[in-house]
C-alpha cells in the first residue's frame, strides 16, 4: 500500500511519514502543489494526503487536475480548522474525506484504513482493456474471447497493470508490486517479463495494449489507430 503525502509543514509530515511507516505503508512526501501534480501524473499511488495550503500550486488544483485525468485515488485533504469553504471546495472536486488541523494520528490513521479498504471493495474483480479481460478471482485472462496462456508471475503482472490501466508504471514499481519490495535484481528482470507478457497479450493482435514509455516505464491501455506506439 503506497500513499503520497503532499504537506509543506515538515514537523508535520515528518510525524506523518513516520506513524504510516511504523503501520506498514509505503510513503512518499512532497512539499509543493508543483510538486504532487508531477508524482501523481508519474506514478501510481493507492492513497493521497493532501494538504491545501501548498506553496507553486494550491492543493485544490492538485486535486483539480487529478480528477481531470479521471483518476479515481482516494484523496484525504487536511486543512485549517476554519477552512469551512476549502473543505467544501475539496469535497465538490472529488475529494474523499477531510480533517481540520491539528488532529490525532490514530484518528487519521483509521481514516485511512477506511479508505483504503473502500477503494478495495469497490474494486471490480473483472477488468476490461478493449477487448482483453483479467479476473481477478479466477485469474484467468482472455483477449478476444480466447484464453491466455499465462504463468502465475505473468497474471501477476497483468493484473497489476491491468488495475492501474492507463498509468505509467516505472520498472522500480513493477518490482515492487509484482516480486517484492527487498527483491535485489537488476531492471533486465522486469524487461523479460514484459516481454514474455507481450509476446502473448499482443502477439497475435494488431491492436497493441501493452506500450513502453521510454525512460519512464510501461503503460496498459487502449491506443487510437494510428496512434504513437513503442
Amino acid at each position: 500500500m503506497r500513499i503520497l503525502i503532499a504537506e509543506d509543514d515538515s514537523i508535520l509530515a515528518d510525524g506523518l511519514v513516520r506513524s504510516l511507516r511504523q503501520s506498514g505503508y509505503a510513503v512518499d512526501h512532497v512539499r509543493s502543489g508543483v510538486d504532487a501534480d508531477t508524482a501523481l501524473s508519474m506514478q501510481s499511488f493507492d492513497l493521497l494526503i493532501l494538504d491545501l495550503g501548498l506553496p507553486k500550486m494550491p492543493g485544490l488544483e492538485v486535486l483539480r487536475r487529478l480528477r481531470a485525468r479521471n483518476s479515481n485515488l482516494p484523496v484525504l485533504i487536511l486543512t485549517a480548522a476554519d477552512s469551512v469553504d476549502e473543505r467544501v471546495k475539496g469535497l465538490d472536486l472529488g475529494a474523499d474525506d477531510y480533517m481540520a488541523k491539528p488532529f490525532a494520528l490514530n484518528e487519521l490513521e483509521a481514516r485511512v484504513r477506511a479508505l483504503t479498504r473502500r477503494a478495495r471493495t469497490q474494486e471490480s474483480t473483472l477488468i476490461s482493456v478493449g477487448d482483453l479481460q483479467v479476473d481477478l478471482i479466477s485469474r484467468r485472462a482472455t483477449r478476444d474471447g480466447v484464453r491466455l496462456d499465462l504463468t502465475a508471475k505473468e497474471f501477476q503482472l497483468l493484473s497489476v497493470l491491468a488495475r492501474r490501466r492507463g498509468e505509467i508504471l516505472s520498472k522500480t514499481l513493477i518490482t515492487e508490486l509484482v516480486w517484492d519490495v527487498n527483491f535485489e535484481s537488476n531492471a533486465n528482470v522486469v524487461e523479460t517479463a514484459i516481454k514474455r507478457l507481450r509476446a502473448k497479450l499482443d502477439g497475435p493482435h494488431a491492436a497493441k495494449l501493452l506500450h513502453t514509455i521510454r525512460g519512464m516505464g510501461y503503460v496498459l491501455e487502449v491506443r487510437e489507430e494510428g496512434g504513437q506506439t513503442s
